[in-house]
């Protein structure tokens, strides 16, 4: 018989007058005769009307803006790329930050918190005229419309107020956090040509203090369109550049509306081979998107603190910074979230009074099986937990309705840098099953393509948009025929958006991802996801992590297919954990998931952000020396290529 997958949440009866989509829903029947059913309605006339819905978040919104509809076309196209949105409008989306509708000037609306300084809290008046001081001393230093001003800035208020002071003048804004090493950060920045750098000099990660001055120093050599370092002491006690920067003024705050696709910040691919892709996000799209998604998914308002764990260097930050945009506060964090235990950021959460709680799935499966028990806290205010960065498995949902709460609506996402959003999650309408993410978000066309190009339900496929997205890029930096980024997304199915992932969407729109499409392993004509390996892998006590990789044979065999972890120390890879490893794999997936080799090793590489590199792994092990295989300054631990080197020689030597 078919299993059943458990439902671990359902939404109340009294969901849509309680909830800002519900709200919404209303609006649509008043102001547009439209009524639908239930979420899977809603989401087929979202992506079956374009211009209709994406024009209804612009008014239920109430966008600001010179030249936006009725005056001008929602949509100019359907192709991809090439898709032009609001041509005609012109619109700020630091306006509409600091817009920060149903607060008033002294409610909180940044609370942060490091392990460098004590907590900041900043009211919206506050943020507001942080914002005005220092956009009045970016002009000071000549920035103006189009400029670059790039931020080698932790998670904290002042990257905030920068990133939006930037943003107020019509220039560009890119960050890369303090962790990055020098060439990573002069790979992505030699590339935008910043005008202005804006540094801190070091941190505290837990216990630990990290000089930086030497990074900056040598960043700042590396960049000659830099006419400005702006330093931010930190670490250290000394002259504040920022005090400056941010002075007395009377200035005021003003705001310059920009074409919906101008250019609002430059984020990076992991650059994990060659240099990372520059993508360009445009005000509109970027505004419209988070309003979306903040609001209607993940039902945040005023009233809420909205907290994210992220660094600068990762999309995520972006979109937690949107969300005053809809009225909440934000919570940022800078720091260890392991220091000086896994419950720091669960205190964290009921210290702040967190009502919606973002994290990635690495962290809630490492809270698990170190046995930690949030419910301990005080965590009354908690509405949602939040899971991105890498699939969910069941057990991670089973965990948080144990030990977290057992009323939370956990919200898996699954997105990307490059649209800088979620395309898959939750809303309010949508119940949790365990193990899948709820349902497409509006606007979002997402379907799975099996290798013929079709759209299939129900069984394994390609991830793909088949139809245009506001937040999808403007372009590239510097890719002036849009070659590179044609390649990166539209090669591979033309006109349709290929991202990379496995997907299975079932007949109710629940979805699975079942690892990178570039990562597959391919047993006897079986494609197999990498997730599953991952859940089965790491479940056991004894393994801290792990990275599987499939190598296909030239002459046309099965390949071989080869498993690494990294134990818990202490433990040698012995043939007794071999074959418990062989045979939980076997026992939990099928005999096809059976390594043909396991081996130990340190460590797994893993990019600044945190992904497994599955890739750059299969390509050492087949003879790709390392140098070219993985760009070292994207990787968080690049020492751990070192044993994947060592042994692809003893391949080739045997």
């Amino acid at each position: 018989m078919p299993t059943v997958t458990p439902v671990l949440w359902t939404p109340p009866p009294d969901v849509r007058e309680r909830s800002r989509i519900g709200d919404y829903l209303r609006w649509l029947e008043r102001e547009r005769g439209l009524s639908f059913a239930g979420y899977p309605q809603l989401w087929q006339w979202s992506v079956a009307d374009l211009p209709g819905f994406w024009s209804s978040i612009w008014q239920y919104f109430q966008v600001l803006a010179d030249g936006g509809p009725p005056a001008t076309e929602a949509l100019v196209g359907r192709q991809m790329p090439g898709a032009r949105w609001f041509p005609g409008a012109r619109l700020n989306y630091a306006e509409h930050v600091l817009r920060m509708p149903g607060l008033a000037d002294d409610d909180p609306v940044v609370l942060a918190y490091s392990q460098s300084r004590d907590p900041v809290t900043l009211t919206a008046a506050q943020l507001r005229e942080q914002v005005r001081r220092v956009r009045a001393g970016l002009r000071r230093l000549g920035v103006a419309r189009g400029d670059r001003v790039a931020a080698y800035l932790p998670n904290i208020p002042e990257t905030f107020v920068l990133m939006l002071a930037t943003a107020s003048l019509g220039a560009t804004f890119s960050s890369c956090a303090p962790e990055f090493g020098t060439r990573s950060v002069v790979d992505r920045w030699r590339q935008i040509e910043p005008k202005v750098l804006v540094a801190v000099d070091g941190y505290r990660y837990g216990a630990k203090a990290v000089d930086r001055r030497g990074e900056v120093a040598a960043i700042r050599a590396e960049l000659p369109s830099v006419a400005h370092v702006v330093t931010l002491p930190y670490l250290h006690d000394a002259p504040s550049g920022w005090a400056e920067l941010a002075g007395e003024t009377d200035e005021p705050l003003a705001f310059e509306r920009v074409p919906f696709d101008h250019p609002l910040y430059v984020l990076y691919s992991s650059g994990t081979t060659g240099l990372p892709k520059p993508i360009v996000h445009g005000h509109g799209g970027i505004l419209l998107e988070h309003l979306k998604m903040l609001a209607l998914h993940t039902d945040l308002g005023p009233g809420d603190r909205f907290f994210w764990f992220t660094t600068t260097g990762w999309m995520m930050w972006n979109y937690l910074a949107s969300g005053p945009a809809v009225g909440t506060a934000v919570v940022m964090f800078d720091g260890d979230p392991g220091w000086p235990d896994l419950g720091a950021l669960w205190r964290l959460a009921e210290q702040a009074g967190i009502t919606f709680f973002g994290t990635s799935a690495p962290f809630l499966l490492a809270c698990r099986k170190n046995g930690v028990t949030p419910k301990q806290y005080d965590l009354s205010r908690l509405r949602g937990v939040g899971s991105t960065g890498a699939p969910l498995p069941p057990e991670g949902f089973r965990w948080v309705y144990q030990e977290v709460s057992g009323s939370v609506q956990l919200q898996s996402l699954s997105g990307g840098t490059d649209l800088c959003t979620g395309f898959l999650g939750s809303s309010p309408l949508t119940p949790v099953y365990e193990g899948e993410i709820a349902c497409r978000c509006l606007g979002a066309k997402v379907e799975a393509y099996d290798p013929q190009g079709q759209p299939v339900i129900g069984r394994l496929g390609e991830l793909v948009i088949t139809a245009p997205m506001p937040s999808m890029p403007v372009g590239f930096w510097n890719d002036p025929d849009g070659r590179r980024f044609r390649e990166a997304y539209f090669e591979f199915y033309p006109g349709v958006w290929r991202h990379g992932d496995w997907i299975t969407i079932s007949e109710r729109g629940t979805c699975v991802i079942t690892g990178r499409s570039d990562a597959t392993l391919n047993r006897g004509g079986v494609r197999l996801g990498t997730a599953e390996f991952y859940s089965v892998v790491e479940g056991l006590d004894e393994v801290l992590d792990s990275v599987v990789v499939h190598l296909e044979d030239p002459a046309g065999g099965p390949g071989e297919l080869v498993l690494f972890v990294v134990l818990a120390e202490g433990l040698k890879l012995d043939d007794a954990l071999r074959a418990k490893l062989v045979s939980q794999l076997r026992t939990a997936l099928s005999p096809r998931h059976v390594p043909d080799a396991i081996h130990q090793v340190d460590a797994v590489p893993r990019t600044l952000s945190g992904k497994k590199l599955e890739v750059p792994v299969k390509k050492i092990l087949t003879g790709t020396p390392g140098a070219r295989a993985a760009a070292r300054g994207a990787l968080a631990n690049p020492e751990s290529l070192a044993a994947f080197e060592r042994l692809a020689r003893e391949r080739a030597a045997s």
